[in-house]
């Protein structure tokens, strides 16, 4: 996300009543979570295992809850609560305002445009031309939809992204204050969920086909014409490249890469990022052919075990 003003490093540590370790006349230009910073951004770290990715990312101004030696090309915050802070940022940069109507005023409806009854379109929406949405679809706030889009009934497109911290008595939500992206000649099957960005965009290639009761996590990219069916779920910050086939009921963890052109098969638990060109079965997913004999030779120990047992007999 980027702010409509930048705003000085000393500035933001004052105001967020922090010590700081850096320029102070950096202007910080936005906030964005670990894996979607650019150049101008602020991110957080709050746990030891992620310091030497957050103090290597093109963020520049990281809020830590430790002391560190600064990098050359790092702005350094510190607070005993990182998560805290950072969420406090996106807060007082945000706003929700309860819908009024069904089809929100400031929505950008394209030429040739079929909207189906009990259809909701939230505060800055643009859909395309040409677009079908079906009875009773959501279009949460800030969702761009390019043209010759159709989205099937029940669909809900820019839900909260899943992003929770753990405290000692329950757990935390995060704001998400990202956007879903539709890019031209999408269709969107029927009860599938797509959730928003926490930070940054979600995306769904020009093409790509899903099917009913799909699930993309946040952040999550899906590249041009892919398809993706029933009942898949996608975790959050997955990269799905080009012409990847996902079948019905396979699950995909968060962070990982789905090559270009991959194929993944019903029911497989992708643990691991995939390769380009191959197909993938199984959970953990790897590789058809060696888990289809992985499968044939699970099937054979009863008898390669009764035949042990015969010759044992035998002698």
């Amino acid at each position: 996300m980027k702010f409509e003003k930048s705003i000085k490093l000393k500035d933001l540590a004052k105001h967020l009543e922090c010590e700081f370790e850096g320029d102070p006349e950096l202007e910080v230009t936005g906030i964005n979570e670990i894996h979607v910073v650019e150049k101008g951004d602020i991110t957080f770290v709050d746990h030891p295992k992620y310091y030497e990715m957050a103090l290597k990312c093109p963020a520049s101004v990281v809020i830590i809850d430790r002391k560190v030696e600064k990098p050359d090309d790092k702005n350094l915050i510190f607070s005993d609560d990182p998560f805290t802070k950072f969420k406090q940022i996106i807060v007082e940069r945000t706003s929700f305002a309860p819908a009024t109507k069904s089809i929100s005023d400031t929505a950008k409806i394209g030429k040739g445009t079929i909207i189906q009854p009990g259809v909701f379109i939230g505060e800055n929406v643009t859909v395309g031309e040409n677009c079908i949405l079906h009875a009773n679809s959501v279009i949460y706030q800030d969702t761009t939809i390019g043209n010759n889009v159709i989205i099937h009934s029940n669909t809900t497109i820019g839900a909260d992204a899943f992003y929770l911290k753990r405290r000692i008595e329950a757990y935390e939500k995060f704001p998400s204050c990202g956007r879903v992206i539709i890019h031209n000649d999408v269709e969107i099957g029927a009860g599938s969920t797509i959730d928003k960005g926490i930070t940054g965009d979600t995306v769904i290639g020009e093409g790509t086909k899903l099917d009913n009761q799909v699930h993309v996590g946040h952040d999550t990219v899906i590249g041009k014409h892919c398809i993706i069916a029933a009942q898949v779920g996608i975790s959050g910050i997955v990269k799905i490249e080009d012409f990847a086939l996902i079948w019905g009921q396979a699950g995909i963890d968060r962070n990982l890469t789905i090559g270009k052109g991959a194929i993944v098969l019903a029911q497989s638990g992708v643990g691991k990022s995939l390769e380009d060109g191959k197909t993938y079965f199984g959970s953990p997913a790897g590789e058809a052919r060696e888990k289809m004999k992985e499968v044939f030779i699970v099937k054979r120990i009863q008898e390669i075990l009764d035949r042990l047992d015969k010759l044992e007999k035998d002698k």
